[in-house]
């Protein structure tokens, strides 16, 4: 580490609001017409001067998540109880690791109808504006939040506007919320997803009751959502709620499940990386070489040139459904690809729940399947990656990219990020052989490697020789 000086940045902001919380109660949500998106009495006390998530951009997005990262918490299986508040007794030991966004799965109640398994689907929800009795209350999740926003952690919501739960109380209420079967005239689903009912977004007053519900969720002083199946509901949608949102609290983050590229053009920050965490697969399998990642960078020529994009060696649909294995990178193999998650052009970094034990089964989707933590066998790693973060502007999501050419190009993938006068070079071996390599290959102009300081302890690696799986990285 000599040499390399971490520079600290602070990005949060909580700001507590003296007043009594009965003499600032504000209801949020207007009643409008028959907008339904709120059963009487449901918004939380909230005053939209006492908090806003921090409102200075860089490159159009919130600057608090340029360097930052997010960790996505299952709540049903974080611990024994399963509950908010005996999550909260884990932000303590997530902000010395270096987490700074937690994405919280879908905390609604989860409908009866149709349920797959004995506790059904996070994603099958029967009110938007309520808590799932099985985590708390929303004075739990109140807390959890304000807890969270005092340690300097920011909080999205998973936000699910696809579908409901098949006895969401809008099927009988507004039935023309749903888009419906034209010869039986029931509301449909999509795929396999039985217990949900897909929503139509022709209606407008079903737009105006979508945006309603998730502004509820602002009242709770969450700084932003997670979309699920984003693609699937129309841009204007789009638009028109995050615009919306933004009108509330200007510094939200918006992520998408999708790799569509409209989606940025339609107001959201980020979208996923599904098709480069395949070939990320395909690598770890050695059914393809290293430098097919160079066509995976390639397709961001085909999003807006600021658009960021979340990626991950691991998340709630790769381990249930693929049952882990290579949905969690498994053994040597994880470390390279973190380090690229962490690094790569235009990243926004994801950990999952039980990642950092690591916890390498995969979690039920409709049970109780508790994540066993005790050992925390990569929170050390993990945390040197998330410093490095968040001290280096090179690994700014904005931060220019370079490729570099060292090495075998089948085994080794090397590339330079830079910022300013900041710079630092990723060198791995994405492969299951040693590999040697010339720094004399460097392109023209590139300083001597003893110039360069390593800047993570404990890499598996040499400047000219990297173990099977190793990682090497430098800064200056």
């Amino acid at each position: 580490m000599a040499g390399f000086v971490f520079r600290s940045y602070v990005y949060f902001r909580h700001i507590t609001n003296q007043v009594n919380t009965m003499k600032r109660l504000l209801v949020l949500l207007a009643v409008v017409g028959l907008l339904g998106a709120c059963r009487s009495g449901s918004a939380p006390a909230f005053d939209p001067a006492a908090y806003k998530t921090d409102t200075a951009r860089v490159d159009g997005h919130p600057a608090w998540i340029m360097q930052g990262n997010i960790y996505e918490v299952n709540v049903r299986q974080y611990t024994p109880e399963g509950t908010f508040q005996a999550f909260a007794k884990h932000l303590d030991r997530l902000k010395d690791m270096g987490v700074q966004t937690l994405w919280f799965m879908p905390v609604q109640p989860i409908s009866l109808v149709d349920r797959k398994g004995a506790l059904g689907s996070y994603y099958a929800i029967a009110n938007y504006t309520a808590v799932n009795p099985e985590f708390g209350t929303l004075a739990d999740w109140q807390a959890l939040v304000d807890s969270a926003h005092a340690k300097g952690l920011k909080v999205v919501l998973d936000w699910v506007p696809n579908h409901t739960g098949a006895d969401h109380y809008w099927l009988e209420k507004y039935p023309d919320f749903y888009e419906r079967d034209s010869a039986t005239g029931k509301a449909k689903f999509a795929f396999d997803w039985s217990d949900t009912r897909s929503l139509n977004y022709d209606n407008p007053v079903l737009q105006d009751s979508m945006i309603n519900a998730m502004k509820f969720w602002l009242g709770t002083r969450i700084d932003g959502f997670r979309c699920d199946v984003a693609g699937e509901v129309p841009k204007p949608f789009w638009q028109k709620a995050i615009t919306a949102l933004k009108a509330v609290n200007p510094g939200i983050f918006m992520l998408a499940e999708s790799n569509d590229a409209w989606l940025h053009e339609a107001g959201f920050d980020a979208t996923y990386t599904w098709d480069e965490f395949s070939t990320m697969k395909r690598i770890a399998k050695a059914e393809a070489p290293a430098s097919v990642l160079d066509s995976a960078q390639a397709k961001l020529a085909a999003y807006q040139p600021n658009a960021l994009r979340m990626y991950f060696t691991s998340n709630h649909d790769e381990n249930s459904w693929n049952k882990a294995d290579y949905g969690t990178m498994p053994g040597d193999v994880h470390a390279p690809f973190a380090v690229l998650t962490q690094t790569w052009a235009r990243s926004v970094p994801l950990i999952y729940s039980g990642q950092e034990e690591p916890f390498l089964d995969s979690i039920s989707f409709f049970y109780k399947d508790t994540i066993g933590f005790g050992q925390f066998g990569r929170a050390a790693f993990y945390k040197q990656l998330l410093e490095l973060r968040r001290a280096n502007p090179a690994l700014a999501a904005n931060a220019s990219y370079e490729r570099l050419a060292l090495g075998d190009p089948a085994q080794v993938f090397a590339y330079k990020r830079s910022s300013g006068q900041h710079e630092v070079v990723v060198v791995l071996n994405l492969s299951d052989k040693p590999v040697s390599f010339d720094w004399a290959g460097k392109p023209t102009g590139e300083p001597a490697m003893g110039e360069w300081q390593q800047a993570l302890p404990g890499a598996r690696a040499s400047v000219v020789a990297l173990a099977p799986w190793g990682y090497v990285l430098y800064a200056q």
